[in-house]
């Protein structure tokens, strides 16, 4: 079995996952951990978690390292060129890879999902949002800092700002108010406010704002005004950053793949997809059904021309991607 099998990493802002098929694409293992991203608090945390994910992979498939042809680590946080540098030097000692591993930011990585060349736009909406494109040149840009925020995070953050705005009679009201009080088991506005900005007890701020994402998209396809204006301006930050992403490597002026995925994305209204679509007119839309984890898991075999069935594959997980 010495050099057959193939590792992919996806590694998230609020989880890792980690997949071993063999060059044909049968399933043979998969590990599941925290916060890939080692920008996220401090570089160990992540490093731990994804090594953590890939040793979970490889001992359900009964292997190990040396039993690898190729790696590729698709990964929130290598974003500047010296996070590639930790990253790689860390992965390769800390899993005694024989193999240097092909290492892309989680922008990147889902492109090869939608794509047979991995060549066009990815935009993966789930937390946050990763965005990232590649030409037929090979050349990259992809966005890891950004000022404005998109994803579950996003949609719920500003609309529990929205919420509180009202509350202080600065907003108009929302129906977002009632699923809010309903989600957390409160009275009021001002109780919820209390519930996540209290010093003892209070809730953690990502997860739970990222978990209001589903209501918030719920309301605005019902027509609530204020949740409708939340969802056409994030999905339009997110198409800009499409757009850039285009532009940078070349591929604005003609039709190019923009694929698109994330847990949020899953979500039956429209309004979010439309709204991304506006900013990239000239895109081909497409929606893989299959998770981020299978494109790095293609970036391997692609480095050592394997063509692993993809189909399989994706018969094979039972990965969900919920909205948050």
């Amino acid at each position: 079995m010495a050099g057959a099998l193939l590792l992919g990493v996806d590694g998230g802002n609020t989880k890792t996952h980690a997949l071993v098929t063999d060059g044909d694409g049968t399933v043979l293992g998969r590990g599941d951990a925290g916060t890939g991203d080692i920008h996220a608090s401090e570089p160990e945390p992540a490093l731990v978690e994804i090594v953590r994910a890939c040793d979970e992979a490889l001992a359900a498939a009964a292997a190990s390292s040396a039993d690898l042809a190729a790696t590729a680590f698709s990964l929130a946080g290598a974003d500047w060129p010296e996070d590639f540098v930790l990253l790689r030097e860390e992965l390769t000692r800390r899993l005694e890879l024989l193999r240097e591993p092909v290492i892309v930011n989680d922008g990147i990585g889902p492109l090869r999902c939608g794509t047979d060349d991995g060549v066009g736009v990815a935009a993966v909406i789930g937390t946050y949002c990763a965005v990232g494109a590649r030409n037929a040149a090979g050349e990259i840009f992809h966005l890891g800092f950004w000022p404005d925020s998109t994803g579950a995070y996003a949609l719920g953050s500003e609309a529990l700002a929205a919420i509180w705005r009202n509350m202080l009679g600065l907003a108009p009201p929302t129906s977002m108010l009632p699923r809010a009080l309903e989600l957390w088991n409160r009275s009021s506005a001002e109780d919820l406010l209390h519930v996540f900005t209290r010093t003892d007890d209070g809730l953690p701020a990502v997860a739970e704002r990222a978990r209001f994402a589903a209501a918030v998209l719920d309301e605005a396809e019902r027509g609530d005004i204020v949740a409708g204006d939340i969802v056409r301006n994030i999905g339009g930050r997110a198409g800009d950053y499409a757009r850039v992403s285009a532009e940078r490597t070349g591929q604005l002026g003609e039709p190019f793949p923009l694929v698109l995925l994330g847990g949020v994305l899953r979500h039956p209204s429209p309004l979010l997809r439309a709204a991304i679509h506006d900013r990239v007119p000239e895109s081909m839309p497409v929606y893989p059904d299959i998770e981020p984890v299978v494109g790095a898991l293609l970036l391997a075999a692609d480095s050592v021309g394997a063509r692993p069935d993809r189909d399989r594959i994706r018969d094979a997980l039972d990965w969900t991607q919920a909205p948050a």
